[in-house]
């Protein structure tokens, strides 16, 4: 059975016998594509040349679009799968599943011809992530340390909403998060009656676009180097600027600055230097979420991914500990 799933020195998580997600597999026919981040796209060019077909949700596709350009896709096969719609290669069934992540994000599952259900959860977030049933379970590891923990995770919203809203009594507030994220805080701040100006660079802007197409609520926002948007930032008014994580060094640096992230775990909240803060806001699961998962899946064996981020050799150990179930972290060695 634990032949029928890995994780391989590249980053390529492999489910049956014909499929590979997250990264390029020179053997394996369907490459699935499980969101838009840039750790689980490892590759694709690679695959679009040489597979059958790149499999991945169509916001994904529409992402990847956005972050990668029009035409990047262009060079291979994309087949689109809606959640819950079946795909039949040869002698196995192949599904994608929501996962609350990001937008288009899906969990992965193999039905093969002897009814073996071996699932790739990629990255999640409970309690709006639908926990499936599996034989074989590949789980992500990203908080899989039992010191992982957020019980405050209730509070984090409101208390994003309330530095805000101080924030920008007094002038511009800068968030800082990663494609995806930044567009949940997009939506729950213009939920939240938010009604500040949203200035966004090209890249955000257009991811943006995606996510309202797919129904995501975020309010209205201005391209940053739009006219009244440079208008807004001359005359010193009250705006919200939100930037990719790795824009941090080069913007904002005189507002008050907000960065978004899931590793924090002392409090829903922190401040960093007299005009910033971290906030604990995740789009994964906790150390308690990843067990219940694999507790409520029900599965024989797991497989930890150990070439992501995570701690996949402490969840492993943990989940024989605590669920009695077998579980090994894969690869043993890592190629970059």
């Amino acid at each position: 059975m634990s032949l029928k799933a890995t994780v391989t020195a590249r980053g390529a998580v492999l489910l049956g016998k014909y499929v590979a997600c997250d990264a390029f597999d020179e053997v394996r026919p369907l490459r699935v594509v499980t969101h838009a981040h840039s750790d689980h796209m490892l590759g694709l060019r690679q695959s679009l040349e040489n597979c059958e077909a790149a499999v991945m949700t169509p916001a994904t596709k529409d992402l990847i679009s956005v972050l990668k350009g029009p035409l990047f896709l262009t060079a291979g096969k994309v087949k689109t799968l809606g959640y819950d719609e079946d795909f039949t290669y040869e002698d196995e069934r192949l599904t994608l599943h929501h996962a609350d992540h990001i937008l288009g994000a899906a969990q992965v599952l193999i039905e093969d011809a002897e009814g073996t259900r071996i699932l790739y959860t990629s990255d999640f977030r409970l309690p709006e992530t639908p926990i499936i049933e599996s034989d074989i379970l590949v789980m992500e590891t990203t908080y899989g340390n039992p010191s992982r923990v957020r019980p405050f995770k209730k509070t984090v919203k409101s208390i994003l909403v309330s530095l805000v809203k101080q924030g920008f009594k007094k002038g511009p507030v800068y968030l800082f998060g990663y494609y995806g994220k930044i567009q949940e805080v997009m939506q729950i701040l213009h939920g939240a009656g938010v009604r500040a100006p949203f200035v966004v660079p090209e890249k955000v802007f257009g991811v943006s676009k995606i996510c309202e197409r797919h129904g995501m609520r975020l309010g209205g926002y201005l391209l940053s180097s739009g006219e009244e948007a440079q208008l807004i930032m001359q005359r010193g008014q009250p705006y919200i600027a939100f930037y990719h994580m790795g824009s941090r060094r080069y913007v904002g640096k005189d507002a008050l600055r907000i960065c978004m992230t899931g590793w924090e775990f002392e409090g829903p909240y922190r401040r960093t230097a007299e005009n910033e803060y971290v906030i604990a806001l995740s789009d994964h699961s906790d150390f308690k979420g990843l067990i219940q998962y694999v507790k409520e899946s029900k599965p024989k064996l797991v497989i930890t991914d150990n070439y992501r981020a995570g701690d996949a050799v402490a969840l492993a150990r943990e989940i024989q500990k605590q669920l009695n179930i077998p579980a090994r972290p894969l690869p043993t060695k890592r190629i970059s």
